[in-house]
């Protein structure tokens, strides 16, 4: 997300660099997974020519999970992780500010040897706290002695006589197995604009996503933030307070929500975890794999008085409750988007007292509709601009033109100065981690090139040309329209089921069809296309990468379907071609 600023602060662009710049440098912006691939040994699961029965790409929830799952039922099974230790995106996101948008017990693992000896400090937590939750499962669970960290696998091929895949390491490694797992996750790839001149900027920069671990000092320096997403939204909360000046650029504004963080005692939670069995059975029979689904209402069912009565018991809950909780039809039917978009605009223009930054923020006519986009949790983003040293910049009227040594050049000619700038710009998101891993069909195209026009995947966990490979929380599963540990647990269970009846039948390997990839795919997009999705650019609809099809990317049916759906295809194998070991 990206915030603004009035003019009352502007002189702090047009001064000469500060002293400081030189000091704060840090390391060169890094780009690339491969930036950060290392050997760190030779021995269990880094060694040379590893052969195993599944490797599992990604230590994040996803990968996790099926690792666990997998070992229990007597499957050798191996991690490799492009990070330095377990916990995915919370190894990576370590940003300023960086917290989880699902509430716990919600987003966390239902495993209850793990659940029962652990409490949390905040039902949001930050990136830290999720980083020692990761410790704890690994306490509980050995997870690390089947981890090779600093993995950053570059090339991937199945070998149909001998039925397993070849995988490749950046640092030169070569593991076989049976069967391959890609956890990566929905945003793996990073995706940084190539601006003109990027490499001149002196100060130091650094995309969200790849914040150096020792974090930055911005106390009385002069920052930049480019992108209003998640990641631009919790940065200017942490920054506002204590930089010098902070200058959000944004395209499009955030529709934001209250998050609605309290703290958490022991107490209360030990008190709950009674119900937690139940709770996690329900997580997955409500549409997002939250803990509430939508209202058996449509919107003008109620009356006037009875939706602003409706609407203020969401809000003020906070959380996802006003996006996926609220009444039934408004993702659909566009008046009744208008009337959650104006809500909206209502309550946050409200927060913010200077009249360009609040039609910037909080426009009274919608870019877009209300809740196509993942929404924003926020504790006092809008509040951030009500201060002095607070600005923002529009890109689309005045966009970004160049780098120079000092700062940001901008479409009308004014040189923006800067200490520090956050490229919060996103990811290749949902496809990027399986397309940026050099994996090969056995037809001899590779995923990069077959997804360019469009990607096709068969029930959002496996991929026609691909065998026995599976993937989770990417393409074509739920998603980004769920909670992460909810859609990472069914599709895994599912996985793993795949996996044992495979060896259960003495099968050699099984591939997902032409036929039923292409029926899955019109089934994406005919869940997609009776609703208001497809009608703005979103991270459902490809994202921001320039040339990326334009297309649905998540499962817009809910949890609960998907789980019916994909599990009816199981028992006889449909639509997959089977291949006997015999």
């Amino acid at each position: 997300m990206l915030n603004d600023g009035q003019e009352t602060n502007g002189a702090r662009n047009t001064h000469a660099p500060s002293p400081q710049a030189a000091a704060i440098k840090h390391a060169k912006m890094k780009y690339e997974l491969s930036d950060y691939a290392n050997r760190r040994g030779t021995e269990g699961p880094y060694a040379d020519n590893l052969d195993i029965d599944v490797l599992v790409v990604g230590a994040g929830f996803g990968g996790v999970f099926c690792l666990q799952e997998l070992r229990k039922r007597g499957f050798k099974a191996v991690i490799y992780e492009a990070g330095m230790d377990l916990g995915g995106t919370w190894r990576w996101n370590r940003y300023p500010g960086a917290r989880v948008d699902s509430e716990v017990p919600e987003y966390e693992y239902s495993w209850p040897e793990v659940w029962k000896d652990w409490t949390w400090t905040t039902n949001y937590p930050n990136y830290e706290e999720l980083r020692l939750y990761f410790d704890h499962v690994d306490k509980v669970l050995d997870i690390k002695k089947d981890c090779a960290f600093e993995s950053v696998v570059v090339e991937s091929e199945f070998h149909e006589d001998e039925g397993k895949w070849h995988v490749k390491t950046a640092d030169g490694r070569t593991a076989k197995s049976k069967y391959l797992v890609v956890a990566a996750g929905f945003a793996a790839k990073r995706y940084i604009p190539d601006y003109k001149g990027l490499d001149k900027f002196q100060g130091t920069i650094h995309h969200s996503s790849f914040w150096p671990e020792e974090g930055v000092d911005v106390r009385g320096k002069r920052c930049a933030v480019i992108g209003t997403g998640a990641s631009g939204v919790q940065i200017t909360q942490e920054w506002g307070p204590v930089a010098g000046s902070v200058t959000v650029f944004q395209r499009t504004p955030n529709f934001a929500v209250p998050m609605g963080k309290r703290p958490l005692t022991v107490e209360e939670q030990q008190s709950q975890k009674v119900y937690y069995p139940r709770l996690y059975e329900l997580r997955e029979k409500c549409f997002g794999g939250f803990l509430f689904t939508f209202s058996e209402k449509n919107t003008f069912e109620d009356s006037e008085a009875e939706r602003e009565e409706f609407w203020y018991k969401l809000w003020n809950h906070g959380g996802f409750s006003y996006w996926l909780g609220n009444y039934k039809d408004y993702l659909f039917d566009k008046k009744a988007n208008r009337a959650v978009y104006d809500f909206w605009a209502r309550n946050v223009r409200a927060r913010i007292g200077d009249p360009r930054k609040r039609d910037l923020l909080a426009p009274l006519e919608p870019p877009h509709p209300w809740g196509v986009k993942r929404p924003c949790l926020e504790q006092n983003y809008y509040e951030q601009f009500n201060r002095a040293n607070v600005d923002i910049i529009d890109i689309n009227a005045n966009p970004i033109e160049e780098f120079t040594e000092t700062g940001i050049k901008t479409k009308d000619g004014e040189v923006h100065e800067f200490d520090v700038i956050a490229v919060a710009t996103g990811f290749d998101i949902t496809t990027g981690g399986m397309t940026h891993m050099g994996l090969k069909s056995i037809h001899g195209t590779t995923l990069q090139d077959e997804w360019k026009a469009a990607a096709n995947t068969y029930l959002g966990t496996t991929v026609s040309g691909y065998p026995n490979m599976f993937h989770l929380y990417g393409p074509q599963g739920p998603t980004l329209l769920s909670n992460g540990p909810s859609s990472v647990e069914v599709q895994g269970r599912w996985i793993v089921d795949t996996i044992k009846k495979m060896e259960r039948e003495n099968l050699k390997y099984i591939d997902a069809t032409e036929e039923a990839t292409k029926k899955w795919k019109k089934h994406i997009n005919e869940l997609s296309d009776i609703s208001l999705f497809p009608t703005c650019k979103s991270t459902y609809m490809g994202g921001s990468l320039p040339g990326k099809a334009y297309e649905m990317t998540c499962y817009a049916g809910g949890i609960p379907k998907y789980a019916e759906e994909i599990r009816d295809a199981l028992p006889d194998w449909k639509g997959f071609r089977t291949v006997s070991a015999t």
